[in-house]
């Protein structure tokens, strides 16, 4: 008799994944044609080929609940599983990775080895169910009712299930594609206040910003890796640069990893006095939203933020001459501002 429930339970699984994948593609009928046309299916038999397949896919489940009618279902699963585990594999050896939507909106990742091994344990189970379906024609009427019953219940609530985790799991994917949309342009607006920080310098202390601005100067924080040539040949340019802007502007390297690496790199860059300073993980460039190397963020006097991210040398270089123009303007602001109101 255990033989018996392990036949009925494995038919009301494969017929539950079959059922899934049906509905699945039918909801979400946008995302089948555009699976189908990545697949290679032509423009003109897509629309088809998405209403044929998922209603393929419900008779094939239908059918494997029905003992005069399992056997024939579990050949058409196996040749239609077999029919999309062969162009998985054209795909994938073609170095394509396009959606799966196998279920829908709820399977909307791209194929890979997963898709495989998930199509191997699906072959191997309607095998079985076929072989289960020719030697115990008369599951599950030889099982009692409730049993029966029960089993399909339970394959119903994981259908249910799986179903929700799979909607909840692509709600999670498209909150992360909105909250990454949501962050705008790359850079924070300017005139916003500069995020605080505090970072390791290359000396085994902490810097953080109020003391870079603690000189009444404005801050230049230029992001770098070591494994960066642009980056390498941006640093062996700025100790000049820094001579000419030295009291308008204190700018300081940010890398990202380990302190003893930058201090090596920032030597061989003869980078001089400009302070190198570590972030352990990434969170400087996180909160000024940095998203590549190099890149420059001007911080004015005041702790505002005075341009938007610059991005490559070129850029950097004239985030300095906005900076020392800046400058320039404030000095000649207070100078008017002073005599304006003479001391009596």
């Amino acid at each position: 008799m255990l033989i018996e429930y392990g036949v009925w339970g494995s038919r009301l699984v494969l017929a539950g994944v079959f059922g899934l994948s049906a509905w699945g593609k039918l909801v979400d009928g946008a995302g089948t044609r555009k699976a189908l046309a990545e697949f290679g299916i032509p423009v003109r038999g897509v629309a088809a080929v998405a209403l044929g397949v998922p209603v393929v896919e419900a008779v094939i489940a239908i059918a494997l609940l029905l003992p005069a009618t399992v056997w024939g279902g579990s050949v058409a699963a196996l040749l239609l599983l077999a029919v999309f585990t062969a162009a998985i594999v054209r795909l994938l050896l073609r170095g394509e990775h396009p959606s799966c939507a196998c279920f829908g909106a709820a399977s909307a990742a791209p194929i890979g080895t997963a898709t495989l091994v998930r199509n191997g344990v699906l072959l191997t189970l309607t095998a079985l169910v076929a072989v289960g379906a020719l030697r115990y024609p008369r599951v599950p009427s030889v099982l009692p009712a409730d049993a029966a019953i029960g089993l399909a219940l339970i394959a119903v609530l994981g259908v249910v299930l799986t179903w929700s985790l799979g909607e909840l799991r692509e709600l999670r994917r498209r909150v992360d594609e909105q909250t990454r949309s949501s962050l705008g342009a790359e850079g924070l607006p300017v005139g916003a206040v500069a995020p605080e920080f505090e970072l390791l310098d290359v000396d085994g202390g902490r810097t953080d910003l109020r003391s870079l601005l603690a000189n009444g100067k404005s801050v230049l924080l230029v992001f770098v890796h070591p494994g960066c040539e642009m980056c390498a040949a941006l640093a062996r340019e700025l100790p000049r640069w820094q001579a000419r802007v030295r009291e308008a502007v204190t700018i300081v390297l940010v890398g990202n990893g380990d302190v003893a690496e930058h201090a090596e790199w920032g030597r061989a860059q003869q980078v001089g006095e400009i302070e190198i300073l570590v972030q352990q993980g990434n969170e400087a460039a996180l909160r000024y939203r940095v998203r590549g190397t190099p890149s420059g963020v001007l911080i004015g006097a005041d702790g505002r933020v005075a341009a938007a991210v610059a991005r490559g040398a070129m850029a950097i270089r004239d985030l300095i001459t906005t900076a020392k123009t800046n400058s320039r303007s404030s000095r000649r602001g207070r100078a008017e501002s002073r005599s304006s109101h003479p001391v009596s």
